[in-house]
């Protein structure tokens, strides 16, 4: 019997053994680790991804699957936090990148790629009538951001209590000395009426309302219609531009949430996916507030950037977006995230578990705790050592998650490849049944 199929009396006693297991079965990652510190701060240049006791170091992917250093392999269900949707090395996006290395990649110059790529997401999205590239979501959001307080004059900002839109914007806990240095509202999610009632305390010094119509990192937590609608409502009456950060929800519908619930902000802002895999953001709405960066006028606002139209995104871009990422491929990718969460539910529900699976469409999160959940605090509630405890058992069957509980399924993600995610998880829920019922 191996640690992954080996109950324990407690909790603790458990994670300590997988934690075990997990350093001896990979020692080169460990070697690894201990290497990066020399040169990088904990070894680490991207906090999302660093964990305790040391991170996996991925060699290689294709498709859906992942090797490690030592070689093991896993069933990639984490699609690069959202980013990856398109799975290792799609035949298409590869031949996108080989034909914009083949003309030469650094301009300094318009490319005749751009516009076309920008209609495209004109196109998708409802919100949007004119947009604006830049490098990362998080460079998205700050654009948007800093537009909404140069149109209005305002200086205020609501923000949601557990979002997150980027690298210098994190409102989990306390804030981070690292924030951006605006000054923020927190708000309750999916609480309507504390929401209007600091709307309507701050509606003249408020120059934006920005949040996730579903929370990514926050827990997989969808904001609920008639909270989004109350919010379109409130900053129309006050002036403040409503922001959607669609940079991860995006994918959950052919033209994002913001479609699918029919609620449309003033501004969006995009990443991950859309460009293809590679280093992407955009922000984008409507005419009259993106006409601000239009450099034909005397009152423009400067917005510049290096590789805001680089070729390489720009190529994958449009072949992702117009060629695999279709309409028809949303709604078939969407709807097989829609499956398999239920199904999931379906497992641990029938065995009463303190144990669920939040999310829409193909994101997904786990936590371990029963109930309604609808805001962070409501997930902060589930055991973070039981969810800890699925990572490491879910790697010993194969299966690649953030070790914070959360998946995102890529297009080259198979019915068979659910249907073993859904054997693993049953498993565990065997094995382990007796600590998720506490």
């Amino acid at each position: 019997m191996d640690q992954a199929t080996r109950p324990n009396a407690d909790i603790a006693s458990a994670l300590r053994e997988a934690e075990e297991h997990y350093s001896t079965a990979n020692p080169k990652s460990l070697a690894q680790h201990q290497a990066a510190t020399a040169a990088l701060p904990g070894g680490n240049t991207r906090t999302s991804i660093f964990y305790t006791p040391f991170p996996l170091t991925m060699a290689r992917g294709e498709g859906q699957r992942l090797w490690d250093l030592d070689g093991h392999r896993y069933t990639d269900f984490l699609g690069e936090y959202t980013a990856g949707i398109y799975g290792h090395s799609h035949p298409v996006i590869r031949a996108a990148l080989d034909a914009a290395l083949d003309g030469g990649i650094n301009f300094g110059a318009q490319g005749a790629l751009e516009a076309r790529f920008a209609q495209a997401i004109i196109d998708r999205f409802p919100s949007i009538e004119l947009v604006r590239f830049t490098n990362s979501g998080t460079e998205a959001n700050l654009m948007a951001l800093v537009t909404a307080r140069a149109v209005t004059g305002r200086a205020k900002i609501m923000v949601f209590d557990g979002g997150y839109h980027g690298g210098v914007f994190y409102f989990r806990g306390t804030p981070p000395a690292i924030n951006a240095p605006f000054e923020f509202v927190i708000a309750p999610y999916n609480d309507t009426d504390q929401t209007l009632a600091l709307i309507e305390r701050h509606a003249s010094e408020l120059a934006a309302v920005i949040l996730e119509p579903m929370m990514g990192s926050g827990g997989c937590i969808p904001a609920e219609r008639e909270f989004l609608g109350a919010l379109r409502a409130a900053a129309t009456r006050s002036g403040a531009i409503l922001i959607f950060d669609e940079v991860m929800t995006s994918r959950l519908s052919p033209g994002g949430l913001q479609q699918a619930t029919g609620v449309l902000p003033d501004l969006t802002t995009l990443g991950k996916y859309i460009g293809g895999g590679m280093s992407f953001g955009a922000f984008g709405g409507r005419a009259d507030l993106m006409a601000r960066y239009d450099p034909r006028r005397e009152d423009h606002f400067p917005h510049a950037g290096t590789f805001n139209n680089n070729v390489l995104t720009m190529n994958a871009g449009i072949a992702g977006l117009t060629k695999i990422y279709t309409a028809e491929a949303a709604a078939a990718l969407n709807a097989r995230g829609d499956r398999l969460r239920a199904r999931l539910n379906a497992l641990t529900r029938e065995r009463g578990l303190a144990m669920q699976f939040t999310g829409l469409g193909s994101m997904l999160q786990v936590h371990m705790r029963g109930g309604m959940i609808r805001t962070p605090a409501d997930a902060a509630q589930g055991d973070a050592a039981l969810r800890d405890l699925f990572f490491f058992d879910m790697l010993q069957r194969g299966h690649w998650f953030a070790k914070r509980g959360m998946a995102a399924l890529s297009l080259a993600i198979t019915d068979e490849d659910c249907d073993a995610l859904a054997a693993a998880v049953e498993d565990f829920c065997a094995v382990r049944g007796s600590l998720l019922r506490g």
